[in-house]
């Protein structure tokens, strides 16, 4: 049984970096909403209490009855967890005099303590809260401060129960990795085994187990995701696994060719559908981002439907669905009201009637990544960037042609390649070109023109919930310019976007 930490998850904007920080040291974590925790087995080696938007003194505050696990199993609150604790049990957390948000440095910190051992005094955390714990009661020993605040950090005597006020899991927090890795390792005595190696032994066996001699569909996207659940399906139950590639015309130019041909090479049972007409007929008129996702979503569903009936009793849906798909669609909050219309994690129309199968659904992207490798995917495939769902419909603002698809693919294509042969594409999260509804005047040759406009993207990013725009080189901008507007035939304009999300999204629709 795979050892595991649990993350009580109270709404903090830092949740998922804690996982990310725990899985680091080769620990496997799983996050629950506090309203939704799950029943505590002997795999479970410790628990940590996420922060929160909430102040524990608000009356509609999270709430949850920890009496089962304190004294029982070691317990770590951060910042919301930590004033939680202490005012549960006779403390008192009163607002701060100031707001204590940023950098501040551990004035105090108990050596002998073995949450705090091996960091030394003065460390760097960082601080995000309103509230400060102003009392403990009595069995709660306070074991650092900085100049500010009292209780930084305490143990409740004779247990292994955690509280800190600062947030280990962010880099400002220069010795946050040492004081996880002394929770979870010394503390909880995790045993740090959850490799890419081990989680690929262990989920090919439970496919095994799950699927027998059933047959599995999977529609492939030429993405990360869907590529490595392929073949931990494929090392599970071999030619049982039928994948589908479908070409919505909606790919980035020569994408459906080279995208098929690689997966041959890796011994997929792959089988590649030309439906791009379908989804161009579907398409036309309309100019509203939601409709266009709708109808892509519709067509795709019933060009796989029509596939997968092909393939005689099959049971079972393979889907590439990740961690963080999972983490959003059972959120503290509940399902997220603004989750895009194709992202579809374990929705299925009923009349498919099959059951779902999703072996990548504990990951989060940069694990896909490494357990991808362990397998020996092709790098290309591995290091591809992120693209959407409905692809160049959504870069294509306005109504979408198959005209105005031809000019973005070349558009496009200038773009990549030119990141690709400077050397910079493995730098950038995810770039793309969009299509703007706008004509602007030009000058070629000794005639006025009245053409398109190309807008480039570039951002970086760890996970995509946040990104900053790419400062490409200026030379670099100019040579990708000068190559669309003297190849593509129609645009006259290359403009470049520096917005960050927030507020911006990376996509423009």
């Amino acid at each position: 049984m795979q050892e595991k930490i649990l993350i009580l998850d109270f709404g903090s904007q830092f949740t998922q970096l804690i996982a990310r920080r725990v899985r680091e040291l080769n620990i496997y974590c799983e996050i629950h909403p506090f309203n939704h925790f799950p029943e505590v087995d002997s795999s479970v080696k410790g628990l940590i209490l996420s922060g929160s938007p909430y102040s524990v003194r608000q009356a509609d505050a999270p709430q949850v009855d920890l009496t089962s696990y304190h004294g029982h199993m070691p317990v770590l609150g951060v910042c919301y967890g930590a004033q939680y604790m202490a005012q549960h049990n006779g403390g008192e957390v009163l607002p701060s005099s100031t707001r204590e948000y940023g950098r501040a440095n551990l004035h105090y910190i108990n050596e002998h303590n073995a949450l705090l051992k091996d960091i030394p005094a003065f460390s760097q955390v960082w601080m995000s809260h309103g509230d400060t714990i102003a009392s403990v009661a009595g069995e709660f020993e306070i074991i650092a401060s900085t100049d500010t605040v009292k209780v930084a950090a305490y143990q409740v005597k004779g247990t292994q129960t955690y509280g800190i006020q600062f947030h280990p899991e962010v880099t400002h927090s220069i010795d946050g990795k040492q004081l996880l890795q002394n929770f979870l390792v010394d503390i909880c005595g995790c045993a740090q085994d959850w490799t890419p190696d081990s989680f690929i032994e262990t989920t090919v066996s439970e496919l095994k187990e799950k699927l027998g001699n059933d047959k599995v569909v999977l529609g492939l996207s030429g993405g990360v995701d869907s590529s490595v659940a392929a073949v931990l399906l494929h090392q599970a139950i071999g030619k049982n696994l039928y994948c589908i590639f479908v070409d919505n015309g909606l790919l980035r130019k020569d994408e459906f060719e080279s995208v098929l041909e690689s997966y041959q090479h890796m011994g997929l049972n792959v089988k590649g559908v030309d439906a791009k007409q379908l989804f161009y007929d579907a398409l036309s008129g309309l100019s509203d981002p939601e409709k266009k996702r709708k109808a892509i979503g519709r067509v795709f569903i019933e060009v796989f439907d029509d596939e997968a009936h092909r393939v005689q009793e099959v049971k079972w849906l393979g889907q590439g669905t990740i961690y963080p798909d999972v983490i959003e669609s059972v959120s503290v909050k509940g399902p997220s009201a603004t989750i895009k219309s194709h992202h579809n994690v374990g929705g299925l129309p009923d009349f498919m009637k099959l059951k779902v199968v999703e072996p990548l659904n504990t990951l989060f992207k940069d694990e896909v990544r490494k357990v991808g490798k362990a397998l020996g995917i092709d790098a290309a495939i591995l290091g591809r960037h992120p693209f959407p769902g409905p692809g160049l419909a959504i870069r294509i603002l306005g109504d979408v042609t198959p005209e105005k698809v031809a000019v973005l693919q070349q558009a496009d294509a200038i773009y990549i390649n030119n990141l690709r042969s400077a050397g910079v594409y493995d730098k950038v999260w995810q770039a793309g070109a969009i299509y703007l509804p706008v004509q602007s005047v030009g000058v070629m040759g000794d005639e006025r023109t009245y053409e398109n406009v190309i807008c480039l993207r570039a951002v970086e990013s760890l996970d995509g919930m946040t990104a900053d725009w790419c400062h490409l080189p200026y030379d670099l901008l100019a040579k990708i310019s000068n190559e669309i507007i003297n190849n593509v035939k129609g645009i006259n304009r290359v403009v470049y976007d520096i917005s960050s999300k927030p507020p911006a999204t990376i996509e423009w629709e």
